[in-house]
């Protein structure tokens, strides 16, 4: 599906009050055992990954994969397109309780692909093509739910300069837990206050509409995957991603 996005009056400078720090990756990112974090049979994982291994899924999420958009040559550089860690994943649990048995529908932004084009004094123009993963766990009620996310531009000091909302439908087919959806966003427009304001001065972040209690879950790098060889529940471990 494609949306469209004009945000309204974006100029750097405006006296906006400044969002709370937070921390972001890059566009994309792995799901622990299938998408969503929703594996089957498995249960609550920390996040303790080893340096290596960190270097690797930042470098996974980081915004690499480029969309090529027709036009001239940009004035400058492309704002950086990033995927808000807090809100990167989307678990439900039923009674907050850390278990499998207690997963509804989980979903995961698990690649995003971007590109801006703008000269002049024209505003910076910028697409997305975002790829989600969604499970159903053995708390789902029904076949289908709608997944929102939402879209935020932002300055160098993460003042929230506009923000919107976008709804994907996901549909299971009988006897599938797992789906794999795309969802476009063409024509985000951030205007400038003259041309020596670049794509530079801003950020674009993405993430699910999340609760407390799922950003709390995601801060601390914990997910649901397949235990090899058991059903049981592995106890969670709350240790943050390396920033």
């Amino acid at each position: 599906m494609r949306h469209p996005l004009i945000l309204a009056a974006v100029i750097l400078g405006l006296a906006i009050p400044a969002a709370p720090a937070l921390a972001q990756y890059g566009g994309g990112g792995g799901g622990g055992g299938g998408p969503g974090g929703h594996g089957g049979g498995g249960g609550a994982s920390g996040g303790g990954d080893d340096a290596a291994a960190q270097a690797k899924k930042d470098a996974e999420w980081n915004t690499t994969n480029r969309l090529d958009l027709p036009g001239k040559k940009n004035a400058g550089p492309c704002p950086y397109v990033k995927v808000l860690w807090d809100a990167a994943r989307y678990v439900e649990l039923k009674d907050n309780r850390e278990s499998y048995d207690a997963v509804g529908y989980t979903g995961e932004i698990q690649n995003l692909s971007s590109g801006c084009a703008y000269s002049g004094v024209e505003p910076i123009k910028v697409a997305m093509e975002l790829l989600f993963a969604f499970g159903r766990g053995p708390r789902a009620l029904g076949s289908s739910k709608d997944f929102t996310y939402w879209v935020a531009v932002t300055d160098k000091d993460n003042a929230v300069l506009d923000k919107q909302y976008f709804t994907v439908h996901a549909a299971f087919p009988n006897g599938q837990d797992r789906i794999m959806m795309t969802d476009h966003i063409d024509g985000i427009s951030i205007p400038r206050a003259n041309s020596n304001v670049s794509g530079g001065n801003f950020e674009v972040l993405v993430g699910f509409d999340v609760t407390p209690e799922m950003a709390a879950f995601n801060q601390a790098g914990k997910r649901f995957k397949v235990n090899a060889g058991s059903s049981e529940t592995v106890q969670a471990q709350a240790q943050p991603p390396a920033q």
